[in-house]
């Protein structure tokens, strides 16, 4: 209870070991910063799904067996995985200003990506290039966090970072769109993936000239290995952590599958693309920026155990769905998408208000890095599922994370530290 009221007592100075912000008199339009981060994010994010939006056609020029196709993806989320978790450890969301830190890895990760499509003559150049790729965007998504709730007070960060989320949603998705609109299974691979490496330079170029710190950022933190631990062992935090990797484990499965399953009832590569467009990136990106406003509204953990409910539902429900009238299926996909999103950024935005302010990037970036972990086992196992009862009923075994997701949120709602999410809105 003693750390709860520490943590509720306001600062009257900035922490001593912490490097004050740089002092900014222009005015500041928190709308117009969050609007421009969002355009960057969208950019750079597109890097992610870019080579799976072409991976029929990376099989056939690369003769790529199921498992290679599998890891064309993967390999991003490993290194995405080593990238958060190195920077986690070394706290370079807090020691390196996160601007820099977006700005240059979203560079990187368009080099590679552009090496992909250039350069690389095989699966192991790929995937090494994939992997980078994942290295880079460790730079990006977790740090534009930080700088999102530096532009809002506590009470709206729900709806900060749920527009970042849905910035990233939509980015993710855009490959299927270019990829349905450039004709569908008979892909200029390599124009999809330079259009994705130029859109990252872009959103870099944002960041650089544009974007700036917010009033409510924290000021820069010494090198402090010791705040990994601190993260890990603090209960109210381990629980929003926990309600994260529950829906981590349908998120990125279900995104990285979704085609297999439509393809089940939709006829055209074309179509299927653009459907999957408009479930990943319309319908997650409405509901993202949606349950940020409703969880600033009615509360962090009501949003999210009512929005992993629903999403663990669909995924019961996905074999009832497969194989029928189009009509059927895109709606079904539209309320998934936008119900499997809504509560993604509630976790982070329950991390900034519950974890130390000088370190609030060291907490973020652990929390993405351990959830992108977790999502390496539905991505990677789903396919050899799918083999033995068919993408019809595969679905189903992404159940058990909302659910349990859940079950960590409603531990965390009954603890008194629960006050302080979006100004005492459980």
């Amino acid at each position: 209870m003693r750390r709860f009221y520490q943590r509720c007592e306001p600062a009257s100075s900035p922490p001593r070991y912490a490097r004050p912000p740089v002092a900014d008199d222009r005015p500041h339009n928190p709308g117009a910063q969050l609007a421009l981060l969002a355009v960057a994010q969208l950019a750079a994010m597109t890097l992610w799904f870019s080579a799976t939006a072409v991976l029929p056609a990376l099989q056939r020029v690369w003769d790529l067996s199921p498992t290679g196709a599998a890891w064309m993806t993967a390999a991003v989320q490993v290194g995405f995985v080593v990238g958060a978790l190195g920077a986690a450890f070394l706290n370079l969301p807090d020691v390196v200003p996160p601007r820099t830190m977006i700005a240059v890895s979203a560079l990187g990760g368009a080099a590679a990506n552009l090496a992909l499509a250039h350069l690389a003559n095989g699966a192991t150049s790929a995937l090494a290039l994939r992997f980078v790729t994942g290295v880079c965007l460790a730079g990006v998504y977790p740090p534009g966090m930080k700088v999102a709730a530096g532009h809002v007070s506590g009470r709206a960060r729900g709806m900060a970072i749920g527009v970042l989320v849905g910035s990233l949603t939509l980015g993710s998705a855009t490959p299927h769109l270019v990829a349905g609109l450039l004709g569908g299974g008979d892909l200029p691979y390599r124009t999809v993936l330079s259009i994705s490496s130029a859109l990252a330079a872009g959103g870099a170029l944002v960041v650089i000239g544009l974007v700036r710190d917010g009033p409510h950022a924290p000021g820069r933190a010494p090198f402090d290995p010791s705040q990994v631990r601190a993260v890990l062992i603090d209960r109210p935090v381990l629980l929003a952590n926990l309600g994260y990797f529950g829906h981590m484990w349908e998120l990125y499965a279900m995104w990285a599958w979704l085609i297999a399953y439509l393809s089940i009832g939709l006829t055209g590569v074309a179509t299927t693309r653009v459907a999957a467009f408009a479930i990943i990136g319309v319908a997650g990106g409405i509901g993202a920026v949606a349950g940020g406003v409703l969880a600033d509204r009615i509360g962090r953990t009501t949003v999210t155990i009512a929005a992993m409910l629903l999403s663990g539902a669909c995924c019961l429900l996905s074999p009832a769905v497969a194989g029928a009238a189009a009509p059927v299926v895109i709606l079904f996909g539209l309320v998934w998408g936008a119900a499997i999103v809504a509560d993604s950024a509630q976790f982070s935005a329950a991390v900034t208000e519950l974890a130390r302010p000088e370190y609030i990037g060291t907490a973020l970036t652990l929390q993405t890095s351990l959830g992108f972990a977790l999502t390496l086992i539905p991505i990677w196992s789903l396919p050899y599922l799918a083999q033995v009862v068919g993408w019809q009923y595969a679905f189903i075994a992404l159940a058990p994370g909302p659910l349990l997701g859940s079950l960590a949120m409603r531990a965390l709602r009954r603890r008194p530290e629960s006050r302080l999410l979006a100004g005492g809105r459980r």
